[in-house]
């Protein structure tokens, strides 16, 4: 090409210069920094090779067309010489000295958009001090003064002149403040470019502190490691902080900060490398195997040649006649054209780092929601993946999981998928295991050559080492003291960290806050784990179980969390030599707190300790608390670990001593210690025993004998607590007794939970105490049980119990013993009544339906016998009088309500009432069926219809009986039936043809005034007593005024006012004056004896004193006229209550303030009192008349 066409634009000066820089720089190269050149890693750019090299292997230019300046300038030699050309700089800077502004702005414009900008444009256009408004000329121009124009407007960007906007301002504008603020803008764009300047200076520095020879050596012998270099440490302690913070890792990552004080994290550029932030730790460590390209093996498109690759005397070509000042200018604009480029390159790359991560935190964020769904095993290509490819967990477990879960550790398998809080990644390594220690181990050697390799600069003095060490004396340290020794050692293993902490954590506990103490379980468990000194070790467990002197619910869960985490990592050995000696010194504790943290310590460490020990010093240990220890919380606890010992306990010599702490537990007068017997210790008891086979031989035969012995020894007062604890104990027992048969049945080797199996009723069994009393629960599973019912019910129903040897002991001597035991208790005591029917209704529930109707009803009506021919007869009827039959129809016909389950025992008490009433035997039996059931609503319409079989039956005996249950029903039943049902009764047995039918309802009548509010009601009740009082037929009645008078001293003190005043105390008072006539000495000291009960009743009621002087003092002194003859000692009682009642009604204001005031209990004087009280010693009437004497108004 001619030198004429040589367009002047098309190559810049600064394009010259490279090329000269380049010639010179190839010439010096020598063959080994060229290699080196291309064999550096990530974190060390070959900072000491010329940055012409830099440019041509490793940068480009930022055009559009992505042309080096470098290539450029190589292209340009060809075209022609320097000196038929004009100089691009040249005529930049003729247009800026000519002041043609705006010229030169489109010149370094188009430059710019061609990737060619001319240093001289870049920094008269970046300095806006070039452009203030001044009175004098501009600093580029001084010379040849302002154009015609004036100044230009200063732009507002700090910047480049992209951001400038010349129509914004007006040419008369002042803008001072902007000026001032565009001035502090360019100050601070330079201190910038100054510390920019100086970090790439230090980054030469530090990069030459290895010579190239030493280089070499390392790279000839690959086993010697070469020491790690400043900035390779700055650089890898950033990428390692941003992958903690990553990964969550804060406060790992904060210690990390403070351990590298000198070193802002926060800003790559901090390291001191003048390159682009490199990958992070993870995609190094995926890309670690595979070998990175060479630089010379890929050329970019849009370059031509690489500077390198041409012969080595090619730059030497050019025309030696450039004298040297021109070269040496030329050089420095290469110089400052190439450090622009690395500058722009720079600030993109930061751009660019700054999306990658934006876009890898969307990454984590998508990761982490689809690490929340199943994880599917994907494998990945076996020839890309490399066997290090699985992420290393930062602990590798050097800490120990004291959150409570153990798992067997292995080496993965080869579709393991491992998912971390971050990021999901699965891996076909087989090894992964231990592939992923490598970089960790690595990490660590490495850091143990840092601190080995620690060396600090010496000064050149010659001062003395006395007085050196005179001059540090003055610096204000103390390691002479505890503390002081402890900080000036750094622990530098994991083995003097625990030393540390063995010999710090004493000192710490103490002046922590008692409430925020628990924080330091961790590190008391963790050091005492992996502490060497056993007398540390039990110095901190110590501390351990002392933190808190009285821990709370909270605190003692935590204590006992860290002791389980602590028994699953020591052992068993560690744990009964260290663990077990803290509870054992803090047994007899004073407070209870503490002691009640040792029971439920025994319990938690129980699995985890020998089971020599298990089953003899801990086992003593809490029978020892169970018999001594004065809080009900303390032995709680006591029970349920005497529950979990036995889950574990496998020596059958301790059965006899787990049988007395049964007994011991069950008689303890805490409620909530017998509670916890029945949910936790029995129920564990029993499955030992099942498994020992002693539940049918042993235990519960055991239980059936002290019950026998109980009642033997109970002729003359039976100890009803003892007989509820052995009764609970057999109750708990039988889910246990049901699960043992299930599993001895024949049917148990068919079962299997194939095929459609009906779902367990939710009635199915009775709710139980504990999830350990479920059936279910003992089974195995609810579907398994629901196996073993479906062919339980089949056997029973279709096949029989042939060969059943645990169903057979139920039905031949389990339920004979328990119904003759039922025949050998007190009807009357309506506690056993009680426990004995809901033993039987829970048994009846458990077993089921079928088990019920074809084996024990059978034998309780083979008993009972109740049939036609045994009406009449004296013998053979006296099991009807018995407990039998409470026990037989509230425990038994109740367990089911179906209608024929109604019918039966509607049938059964019609029969007993029939029974009973013929064969002239006491009612006790029947009463206790009624008393029993009739505490139920749902069963008041049976009883009603049971006695409206009574009220039409055609014996009186019968009608009678039917009379007297009423009374019992009335009290529990709604005054809706009682107006619908029970009076409409009462008032056809009331006019009855028999007249001990009639007399029958009186105390029914009485109970109905007692209990109901209904006016209309009591008015027809009120009627139909004063029919039997007024009615003439009646006057000789003595048995009818004896019932009279029973039932109004029994319901006068409760009934209501308006009836006692009105009605009860005027008959009285009649009756009273009527037995003053009575020439019968019998009937008149019946009648008596019952008036002055009935007195004595409702001398506590208030009585007005109209009603005291009227009735109720004259109904007194016709009593004491009778028994001034018949029974002197009822006379001395009566004188002291009428002179009561006579001076309450002389002291009408005393009587108006005292209210309701009982008269024999406030008797005037002392030898009154003491008279009143050695005559009611003597009386001889019944002790529950002469209660109500004291029974106060409800």
């Amino acid at each position: 090409m001619a030198a004429g066409n040589v367009n002047p634009f098309n190559v810049s000066d600064s394009e010259e210069e490279a090329e000269h820089r380049q010639d010179g720089a190839d010439t010096e190269r020598s063959p080994s920094d060229e290699a080196q050149g291309h064999s550096l890693g990530p974190f060390s750019p070959p900072a000491y090779s010329e940055p012409a090299i830099l440019l041509s292997s490793n940068r480009t230019s930022p055009s559009v067309d992505g042309i080096p300046a470098s290539a450029a300038a190589v292209a340009g030699i060809g075209v022609g010489s320097a000196e038929s050309r004009v100089s691009l700089d040249a005529i930049a800077a003729q247009l800026l000295r000519d002041q043609y502004i705006l010229t030169a702005l489109e010149l370094h414009t188009e430059l710019l958009e061609a990737g060619r900008e001319l240093p001289r444009l870049r920094d008269y256009f970046s300095n806006p001090g070039n452009f203030e408004r001044q009175s004098g000329t501009p600093p580029a121009c001084k010379e040849q003064g302002v154009g015609p124009g004036g100044p230009l407007n200063r732009a507002g960007s700090i910047s480049t002149l992209d951001s400038l906007d010349f129509a914004r301002y007006s040419d008369d504008g002042n803008r001072e403040s902007d000026e001032r603020v565009a001035v502090l803008e360019f100050e601070l764009r330079k201190a910038k470019e100054t510390i920019q300047a100086l970090r790439a200076n230090l980054t030469q520095a530090a990069e030459c502190e290895n010579p190239s020879q030493e280089r070499k050596n390392y790279k000839s012998s690959p086993e010697i490691q070469e020491p790690i270099r400043p900035l390779e440490k700055r650089a890898l302690n950033f990428l390692v902080n941003e992958y903690l913070l990553k990964n969550e890792y804060k406060l790992t990552s904060i210690t990390f900060s403070d351990e590298n004080d000198d070193q802002d994290f926060e800003l790559w550029d901090d390291v001191g490398l003048n390159i682009p932030k490199p990958p992070d730790l993870l995609h190094l460590y995926r890309n670690c195997g595979n070998s990175l390209p060479l630089h010379r093996d890929t050329v970019n498109v849009a370059v031509s040649v690489d500077p390198s690759d041409l012969p080595g005397d090619y730059f030497t070509q050019k025309p030696v006649q450039q004298t040297e000042a021109i070269q040496q200018q030329q050089q420095q604009e290469v110089v400052q054209e190439l450090e622009y480029q690395i500058s722009l390159l720079n600030s993109e790359k930061q751009s660019l780092a700054e999306q990658i991560k934006k876009l890898q935190s969307d990454i984590q964020a998508l990761q982490r929601n689809v690490s929340s769904e199943p994880t599917t095993v994907v494998k990945s290509t076996p020839s890309k993946q490399d066997p290090l490819c699985d992420k290393p967990h930062l602990d590798n477990g050097q800490y120990l999981d004291i959150r409570g879960v153990t798992e067997t550790d292995s080496p993965l398998d080869a579709n393991t998928t491992k998912t971390s809080t971050t990021t999901t990644t699965t891996t076909d390594c087989t090894e992964s295991t231990t592939t992923a220690t490598q970089p960790q181990n690595k990490l660590k050697s490495q850091s143990q050559q840092g601190k080995t390799s620690v060396k600090f600069d010496q000064p050149n003095r010659k001062l003395s080492p006395v007085f050196h060490q005179a001059l540090l004396s003055f610096c204000r340290m103390s390691a002479d003291s505890r503390l002081g020794s402890e900080v000036s050692r750094i622990a530098d293993s994991e083995q003097s960290v625990m030393l540390m902490l063995g010999r710090c954590l004493p000192h710490i506990v103490p002046n922590v806050l008692l409430a925020k103490r628990e924080e330091l379980i961790p590190l008391i468990l963790c050091t005492a784990c992996l502490h060497p000194e056993p007398k540390e070790r039990d110095q901190l467990l110590h501390i351990l179980f002392n933190l808190i002197k009285r821990p709370d619910d909270e605190q003692r869960q935590m204590i006992l969390t860290g002791c389980v985490a602590f028994a699953r990592h020591v052992g068993p050995t560690r744990v009964e030599a260290e663990l077990l000696p803290q509870c054992w010194e803090q047994i007899n504790h004073k407070y209870p707190e503490r002691r009640l943290l040792v029971a439920e310590a025994c319990g938690a460490l129980g699995p985890y300790l020998p089971k020599e020990i298990r089953s003899s010093l801990v086992l003593s240990m809490l029978q020892q608390m169970l018999a001594e220890d004065k809080a009900d919380m303390v032995r709680e606890a006591v029970v349920k670990s005497l529950g979990i010992i036995m889950g574990y306990i496998d020596d059958p010599d301790k059965y006899t001593q787990g049988f007395e702490l049964m007994l011991l537990s069950l008689g303890d007068p805490s409620e909530r210690v017998v509670s916890a017997t029945h949910q936790v210790f029995i129920p564990a008891f029993a499955a030992w025993c099942t498994e020992l086979g002693n539940l049918q031989s042993q235990l519960i035969p055991s239980l059936l004998t002290r019950i026998e012995k109980l009642l033997k020894q109970g002729e003359y007062g039976l100890d009803e607590h003892k007989l509820h604890m052995y009764l609970s104990a057999l109750q708990s027992l039988i889910p246990s007794l049901f699960a043992v048969l299930l599993q001895n049945a024949p049917f148990t080797s068919r079962a299997n939970l194939q095929g459609d199996v009906p779902p367990i009723e939710v009635t199915r069994f009775p709710r139980p105490a504990s999830p350990l009393q479920d059936v279910a629960t003992i089974v195995g599973s609810r579907e398994q049980l629901a196996v073993l019912l479906q062919l339980y019910d089949h056997q029973l129903q279709h096949e029989g119990t042939t060969g059943w040897d645990s169903l057979l002991w139920v039905v031949n001597q389990f339920l004979p013993q328990l119904i003759e035991i039922v025949g050998r208790i007190n009807v009357t005591s309506s506690t056993c009544v009680h426990e004995f029917s809901r033993f039987f209704w829970r048994l009846c529930r458990t077993f089921g339906k079928i088990f019920t109707n074809t084996k024990v009803k059978p034998q309780f009506q083979e008993i009972l016998r109740l049939s036609e021919e045994n009406v009449d007869a004296t013998t053979g009827n006296g099991i009807l009088t018995k407990a039998t039959v409470p026990i037989y129809a509230t425990g038994v016909l109740t367990c089911y309500n179906q209608e024929e389950d109604r019918k039966l025992l509607v049938g059964f008490l019609e029969d007993v009432m029939t029974t009973l009433s013929l064969s002239h035997a006491p009612l006790d039996s029947l009463k206790a069926s009624f008393v029993e059931l009739g505490a139920n609503p749902a069963y008041h319409e049976l009883l009603l219809t049971v006695l409206w079989y009574g009220v039409v039956h055609t014996s009186a005996l019968v009608r009678c009986t039917a009379a007297r249950m009423f009374e019992l029903l009335v009290k529990g039943v709604n005054e809706t039936l009682v107006a619908q049902r029970v009076v409409p009764a009462l008032i056809t047995l009331s006019s009855d043809p028999e007249i001990s039918v009639r007399i029958s309802t009186i105390p029914a009548f009485g109970t109905i005034m007692e209990t109901v509010t209904q006016k209309e009601l009591l008015e027809r009740v009120k009627m139909q007593l004063a029919s039997f009082l007024e009615d003439p037929q009646y006057q000789d009645q003595h048995s009818l005024h004896m019932e009279i008078i029973k039932t109004f001293g029994r319901v006068g003190p409760n009934a209501e006012p308006r009836f006692r005043d009105e009605f009860v105390l005027p008959h009285l008072h009649k009756l009273a004056l009527c037995n003053n006539q009575q020439t019968v000495e019998s009937k008149r000291i019946d009648i008596a004896t019952q008036l002055f009960e009935a007195y004595s009743a409702l001398s506590c009621c208030f009585i007005s004193e109209e009603l005291m002087v009227n009735h109720f003092l004259p109904g007194l002194r016709c009593l004491r006229t009778d028994m001034e003859q018949l029974s002197p000692e009822h006379e001395v009682i009566l004188s002291s209550m009428i002179k009561e009642c006579e001076i309450k009604v002389e002291n009408k204001g005393i009587g108006e303030a005292q209210g309701s005031i009982s008269i024999a209990a406030s008797l005037v004087g002392e030898d009154a009192k003491t008279k009143f009280l050695s005559k009611m010693g003597q009386l001889t009437t019944s002790g529950a008349m002469l209660a109500n004497v004291f029974q106060r108004k409800k």
